[in-house]
């Protein structure tokens, strides 16, 4: 494995593929850490597993997982899920992973971005985060995959989205935040995504879903389905709380055209009709630490159904045991017929702040 400083993918032919284009694997790491997940995170690692063993029906499927609780994952995990020794801080692989490339011969390479907790000292959710900023080049040397590294660029997976042919959207509200690159130009930050990403039109919304979190990541509001179609949540309730959001990032996109010329078609899937607050139960299986971000009782998560992973084949869906549930389903079983549409129960994962699309990754399939 190489790590490159002197070239990006952009000059040597590699860019970022779509999601729905054929994978290799995905991947995800394990919860552990009791600061953010109730109970020793065992409500959490049942449904992560859960997670996994949805996806290993599609494609192959690798969970990094600490020596400590190599034995209990493997347990739970099931036998065609590859379980490696990788520690990290926490479980956000979409985030503290690579971002992968791949040329038109097949190649494939990847992006190690710095990775700082979504913030670092300035409002991040919790220090140290060096584990996780290596965990990328673990996974590039466990597959044998050479790695660019850009020179100082916090960047996390959750925040892009592309359709692998020149067009990725972004949101001002994350990658403008001064906990991630306060010395660069927004000017300065589109040309570091068009040289690592290989893309040349950048579709900017305003806001995401969770400002707390993430500062506004764009995979709860906005997603390709295929070139020239994105995704996005949506109600018609002005009492709900992501209403204003919804509607915004709907003007930001309306009329849009993308890299290729086309004007984008804009699919809408439902929000969920009531929302999720972490209970008091909830929150007293929480050991708070010092350095990380507390969970409190009564405080709402950001849960969105576009929160999803697509896979070779199918779309691993967030489920709520909301009204909304299987509408949501219904929606992307119409905008995904080529695709098994498989929904997961998945409040343990919002719980801690993120959902299915957080806590994996995809590689490409070379």
């Amino acid at each position: 494995m190489r790590t490159i400083t002197d070239s990006t993918p952009r000059k040597d032919g590699f860019r970022m593929p779509g999601e729905f284009e054929e994978h290799k694997q995905a991947w995800m790491l394990w919860p552990e850490r009791p600061d953010n997940w109730r109970n020793g995170a065992k409500p959490a690692q049942q449904v992560f597993a859960n997670v996994a063993n949805a996806i290993a029906q599609f494609e192959p499927i690798t969970v990094g997982v600490s020596d400590a609780q190599f034995e209990n994952a493997r347990r739970l995990l099931g036998e065609n899920v590859r379980v490696v020794e990788i520690s990290s801080n926490d479980s956000w692989v979409r985030d503290c992973g690579p971002t992968f490339v791949k040329n038109d011969k097949g190649e494939v390479r990847a992006v190690n971005w710095d990775f700082n907790a979504w913030g670092g000292l300035f409002d991040g959710l919790y220090f140290p985060w060096d584990k996780d900023d290596r965990v990328p080049a673990k996974i590039c040397n466990i597959e044998n995959v050479d790695m660019y590294k850009p020179d100082h660029f916090v960047l996390e997976g959750g925040s892009i989205h592309v359709d692998g042919e020149g067009t990725l959207v972004v949101t001002e509200q994350c990658l403008l935040s001064p906990g991630r690159n306060p010395e660069l130009t927004k000017e300065q930050i589109e040309e570091y995504l068009r040289q690592y990403l290989n893309v040349d039109k950048i579709l900017w919304l305003r806001e995401g879903m969770d400002p707390d979190e993430t500062n506004g990541h764009v995979d709860d509001v906005c997603c390709f389905a295929r070139p020239g179609e994105v995704v996005i949540p949506w109600t018609d309730d002005q009492e709900n709380p992501f209403y204003r959001v919804c509607h915004m990032v709907y003007e930001d996109l309306a009329g849009q055209t993308d890299a290729k010329g086309r004007t984008l078609t804009i699919h809408k899937i439902p929000l969920l009709k009531e929302q999720v607050f972490i209970t008091q139960e909830e929150a007293e299986g929480i050991d708070p630490m010092p350095g990380s971000a507390p969970r409190v009782a009564g405080e709402m998560a950001a849960a969105s159904y576009l929160n999803y992973l697509l896979v070779n084949g199918g779309v691993i869906v967030p489920q709520f045991g909301d009204e909304n549930d299987e509408a949501a389903l219904e929606a992307l079983r119409r905008i995904h017929p080529e695709r098994k549409v498989v929904g997961v129960y998945t409040r343990e994962i919002i719980l801690g702040g993120g959902n299915i699309h957080c806590i994996t990754q995809q590689q490409p399939k070379a």
